[in-house]
């Protein structure tokens, strides 16, 4: 996959999804988007139609394809109330809809996870044939995720999925964190680790034990090419010195102040130090996806800032709120601060003395 955009919350998916829409619809040259585990509501079987129309409508060779697998019963009620119903056929796993253009597949399969969906449809958006070992490797994993997902709890991979969910879970912002271009290699590595563990058939304790070690190999190839790399402090560390200098979690506004989206409490903390140490620039913000607003300051206008936003705290240390209670994208979250903590300049003509400037008596 060239990118890959996580939709943490089912609250963002018709924004993340009309970002899409317009994105593709500008785009050249044909592309392939793989939606899956969204949970299809009525805003996005419209965008799926949408899609399906619009791409009618663009020459066949710049026809982009749309692969659409979901695991969730409601996704096929949203798919009925639009008048959308499955193919007939008694060998299908998955349920295989008709959208009205060949290069749209969409099938919801409810008795397995989204993960085992996306293993075993591959063929329709990879052409790589897997190897052996490497086939094997990921059924192990697959196995594991889709007995925890699906709550199979008599299933012998169940426990293993146990451990899958919880290394996944304190893995995946506390470390690198999602927008950052070595997060899906971090995670996809450790998960990697894992399955080959799984295959052992060690129990979830004694892999449990081993996770630590597997992170820090891990983050030792990340930070293999850094010059300013001190392996003498702890892996988390030397993580967060190399992610202060990363352009792509930050977006620098119009006063100099720059903002983050979406990192982990502790994460910010520490990349905020780095980088205002560093003199880059003077107040760093970093909004939640659920609204929340954090300011870290080294001249004493984080308190300044964070009072345009319904916020409080210290003069180098405060919080607010987002004006649209919540965001779902970096773009989004700037898109609602900017103008609130970088208001234009009024215009000059707009003034009601503007006429009488060249007045003379």
């Amino acid at each position: 996959m060239k990118r890959v955009v996580h939709v943490p919350r089912y609250s963002d998916v018709g924004a993340v999804l009309q970002t899409e829409y317009d994105r593709l619809a500008k785009a050249a040259v044909p592309e392939l988007l793989l939606v899956t585990d969204l949970s299809l509501e009525a805003d996005a079987v419209q965008f799926i139609r949408s899609f399906a129309a619009a791409n009618l409508k663009r020459p066949e060779e710049r026809r982009h394809r749309l692969v659409v697998l979901d695991h969730h019963v409601s996704s096929k009620e949203h798919l009925a109330a639009k008048g959308l119903e499955p193919l007939a056929s008694a060998e299908a796993a998955s349920s295989v809809y008709d959208i009205g253009d060949p290069h749209v597949h969409l099938s919801i399969g409810i008795d397995r996870s989204a993960t085992r969906l996306l293993f075993e449809s591959r063929q329709l958006f990879a052409d790589r044939t897997l190897e052996p070992v490497l086939e094997e490797r990921l059924g192990a994993l697959v196995r594991a995720i889709d007995a925890y997902d699906m709550w199979r709890k008599a299933d012998p991979s169940f426990r293993q999925g146990v451990l899958v969910n919880e290394v996944l879970w304190e893995s995946a912002s506390a470390y690198v964190p999602p927008g950052h271009p070595w997060h899906d290699r971090f995670i996809g590595d450790l998960l990697m680790a894992i399955a080959a563990e799984l295959q052992t058939g060690a129990s979830p304790s004694e892999i449990e034990l081993k996770v630590p070690e597997l992170r820090k190999s891990i983050v030792d190839a990340l930070l293999s090419d850094e010059p300013d790399d001190d392996r003498s402090l702890t892996m988390r560390a030397r993580l967060y010195a190399a992610l202060s200098r990363a352009p792509a979690l930050f977006r620098t506004l119009s006063d100099g102040t720059k903002l983050s989206f979406g990192l982990d409490g502790g994460v910010f903390q520490a990349v905020s130090d780095h980088i205002m140490e560093r003199g880059d620039t003077d107040r760093i913000i970093n909004a939640a996806r659920g609204g929340g607003m954090s300011f870290r300051s080294r001249n004493g206008t984080a308190l300044e800032a964070a009072r345009k936003f319904r916020g409080g705290g210290h003069a180098d240390s405060a919080g607010g709120k987002l004006p649209n209670g919540s965001a779902f994208s970096l773009a989004d979250a700037a898109a609602q601060i900017e103008p609130i903590l970088c208001p234009p300049a009024p215009k000059e003509a707009d003034s009601p003395f503007a006429a009488l400037k060249n007045w003379k008596s």
